[in-house]
């Protein structure tokens, strides 16, 4: 993580992350549960901001759209 923008904002998707993965493990529901096991590992891989910051708002947006 080289740039301070970069790192702000994958603690911002961690932190969201980890809010999806409590209330997956509480609920026992699946979808947000591997979303914020996503969202918690995906910025060691995306350095670029642009391509962070949309594959979070696009991982963040799965639990709306998939409810099982």
């Amino acid at each position: 993580m080289e740039d301070v923008t970069t790192l702000i904002w994958a603690m911002f998707f961690g932190a969201v992350g980890l809010g999806f993965l409590t209330y997956g493990r509480r609920q026992k529901v699946i979808v947000p549960l591997a979303v914020g096991i996503a969202l918690i590992l995906f910025p060691y891989f995306i350095s670029n901001v642009y391509w962070l910051v949309a594959t979070g708002v696009l991982l963040m947006a799965i639990p709306y759209f998939i409810r099982i």
